[in-house]
């Protein structure tokens, strides 16, 4: 995915927001407030190893109950990606040709990030052919394109309620004109976790003050909260992507 390609078109709105937000406005998040762990601990190696294993588990509830199955194992991802996984990689360095597989060392960019994390979370997915993917095909690869959510030319505040109405709490996938990363919907905000080209690095920060998050066009793609796409992840099944 191409960071930095056509930023011209949202350079007025990015203007806008850095006039309207300090840097600490922007990225000052309290851990306790929300709720989210934002630093990084234990071994990150470990927690993949624990994550490969209890995926075991998993596929051996889905033998006897697959509703069942599904159900915990998207709370599992969810608590997995938030609070373990991706929290090793904030403050990384961005960079356009960033392809980093390890948290604690080089470059990566917002392509790279979303598909090694999903790689790390044992989602059976080429994570090389998925970050050099534009944000349509990378979300179509995690649900079919019937069910994506698409919002065009619509101001941050309706884009706010639209997705409240239509998604519960949990980790979504969004492409935008030229960038892509994570939205965490939790209590009706709105995070966007991303390897930012705004500030040279991986950071959570809300969507509402993010440089980053102004965009012409908006692709929703579900992941915790996709029962097909949690199926594949219990029985290894391959994230297919297409271009």
């Amino acid at each position: 995915m191409s960071d930095k390609e056509t930023v011209s078109e949202t350079e007025m709105a990015i203007d806008v927001i850095a006039e309207k937000y300090d840097k600490e406005e922007r990225t000052g998040l309290d851990s306790l407030k929300i709720d989210i762990n934002l630093k990084p601990k234990g071994n990150y190696q470990t927690i993949r190893n624990v994550i490969r294993s209890d995926k075991v588990y998993f596929r051996g509830v889905y033998r006897n109950d697959a509703g069942k199955a599904i159900d915990s194992a998207s709370k599992y991802l969810y608590g997995k990606l938030i609070d373990e996984l991706v929290p090793h990689w904030y403050g990384r360095p961005w960079d356009f040709n960033g392809h980093t597989n390890m948290p604690n060392e080089g470059e990566v960019a917002c392509g790279y990030f979303v598909s090694t994390t999903l790689k790390h979370i044992d989602f059976n997915v080429n994570r090389y052919k998925m970050a050099q993917q534009a944000g349509l095909n990378i979300a179509k690869a995690l649900q079919s394109e019937s069910e994506l959510k698409t919002y065009g030319n619509i101001d941050f505040d309706t884009l706010k309620h639209r997705l409240n109405l239509t998604y519960s709490n949990g980790l979504y996938f969004v492409g935008l004109d030229n960038h892509v990363g994570y939205v965490l919907i939790k209590d009706e905000e709105l995070y966007f976790l991303h390897s930012s080209y705004c500030d040279d690095k991986v950071v959570i920060e809300l969507a509402e003050t993010s440089l980053c998050f102004r965009s012409n066009i908006y692709v929703f793609a579900e992941i915790t909260t996709n029962e097909k796409l949690v199926e594949k992840w219990i029985l290894n099944e391959e994230v297919i992507v297409t271009f």
